[in-house]
């Protein structure tokens, strides 16, 4: 019972409890009710019962985060109820209540493992301040453990570029955040899926953590367990129990990158999420009720795969609620004019160095290549060159030219078809002949020949010149 029953309950906080339930034991009905009334204000799900055993039936059958447990109880008292202590089970808080402040119940209770202890009569904001301190440790807890599947990760913050392209997901982002749909980001390896997902999570105002997984990082056998979570003893080496990310991201959003690697048999588990909001530990009894937000991204093409049976098509249409395809960066080069100020002022500052000026035939390089990496290979590139003090133009003159450039395209002999280049010819042969091939087509335009080749103008330049310098010196 209370010592003073308020007729007005206190003002309370918003607290991000939302994602947590409670189970009130107790067979007092007035305490019940106070209760319920007071804590429903900062859970969505609580219940209320009279006595372990019906308290024991509700715990078989969901999951409770926190349980509000009397020890003086008809039939079995609260000390008496060694399920919910159990060392392979115990997946909540348990607050005991007495009326009995005598040692043998607090040295009973301490060994039980009893998140904290409070004494009958008690008002209600000491009940209140006792919920909110074990909530508050519970949830800090959760988002440590977000956290520290981000260690070491380094993200922006905001999407960069204004191309229409890169306006069109801003947009979509914007559309979507709001909802709790799941939704498939796709697009080539390095484009920025999990800054768009994250862009998502940050728009939809969920008070839960941003969550990632990379599903092909983790072994198909270990995948299960992370996500779903288990239970003390439910495999070899499973000494405690642990929570799944599904219940690290209640209330947050679940972040799935390469969703095309996930396992078949774990993509039936993942549709039985998404359908009925239930997850179950490994090697536990009963299911726990998530409230999470799904985001998955791929670089494969969902719908080709489906076709060749690696993927499960009832599973793709459930995380294709809403779609977004991210353009690679080759398809939305007027980003470049943001993204590279940005990439190099950030990369300077975490290197240590002074940002460099770069130069017309730096931008002018950047934007005559294709990209094949995306924005990861730019900002790999910006980081190269900043360490190194070297242009731009340099390192892609030369990825381009020895890696990047198509060496096999032949040139006319006489006037048979092309017959390719002799194998005889050194490569530096080869890439003039290629080059001089180039420039012919365009007749004698550089400019367009570079654009062809994928280089800098200064690049066919340098190479006349050494070409002119090998002259004289062989004529000498």
């Amino acid at each position: 019972m209370f010592s003073t029953l308020e007729p007005n309950f206190p003002t309370l906080k918003s607290h991000p409890f939302g994602a947590f339930s409670v189970l009130v034991v107790d067979d007092e009905q007035g305490l019940q009710t106070v209760l319920s009334k007071a804590l429903s204000q900062w859970f969505a799900k609580v219940e209320t019962v009279s006595s372990v055993e019906e308290a024991e039936n509700l715990r078989c059958q969901y999951h409770y985060d926190l349980i509000l447990l009397d020890v003086n109880l008809p039939g079995r008292s609260g000390i008496e109820w060694h399920e919910v202590f159990a060392a392979d089970e115990k997946q909540s808080d348990v607050i005991l209540m007495t009326g009995y402040a005598d040692l043998e119940t607090a040295i009973s209770a301490i060994k039980l493992g009893v998140t904290d202890f409070i004494l009958k009569p008690f008002s209600l904001n000491q009940m209140l301040k006792a919920v909110e301190r074990c909530m508050t440790a519970r949830l800090e807890q959760r988002k440590q453990f977000a956290l520290e599947q981000q260690v070491e990760r380094h993200y922006a913050k905001d999407i960069i570029g204004n191309s229409s392209a890169t306006l069109a997901v801003k947009q979509l982002i914007a559309q979507f955040a709001p909802s709790k749909a799941a939704v498939l980001i796709q697009g080539e390896s390095g484009t920025g899926k999990e800054l768009v997902a994250r862009g998502i999570h940050q728009a939809s105002g969920r008070s839960g953590a941003f969550v990632p997984i990379n599903c092909a990082a983790i072994a198909p056998e270990l995948l299960e367990s992370e996500l779903f979570g288990h239970v003390s003893g439910a495999f070899t080496g499973a000494k405690n129990s642990k929570e799944g990310l599904f219940r690290v991201a209640s209330g947050g959003t679940l972040f799935l990158d390469e969703i095309g690697e996930m396992p078949l048999t774990m993509q039936s588990s993942l549709l039985r999420v998404l359908e009925q909001k239930m997850v179950r530990p490994v090697g536990g009894e009963k299911e726990v009720s998530v409230d999470l937000r799904i985001v998955a991204a791929t670089n494969r093409q969902l719908a080709k795969e489906v076709e060749s049976g690696r993927f499960r098509e009832d599973l793709f249409y459930r995380l294709n609620v809403l779609s977004i395809e991210i353009a690679p960066l080759r398809e939305r080069k007027q980003d470049l004019v943001e993204l590279v100020p940005f990439f190099t002022h950030k990369l300077a500052k975490d290197l240590g160095v002074k940002a460099p000026k770069w130069a017309h035939n730096d931008m002018q390089a950047l934007n005559n290549y294709d990209w094949p990496g995306n924005i990861r290979e730019l900002k790999n590139l910006l980081e190269r060159c900043l360490l190194l003090g070297t242009p731009v133009a340099e390192h892609l003159s030369d990825n381009v030219l020895t890696s990047g450039g198509d060496l096999t395209q032949v040139e006319p002999c006489d006037d048979q078809p092309p017959c390719g280049y002799p194998n005889s010819w050194p490569l530096k042969r080869v890439e003039k002949a290629h080059i001089q091939q180039v420039v012919d087509l365009y007749d004698g335009n550089k400019s367009a020949a570079a654009r062809d080749l994928g280089v800098a103008r200064k690049t066919l330049e340098r190479k006349y010149r050494d070409w002119q310098s090998e002259a004289e010196f062989d004529d000498n």
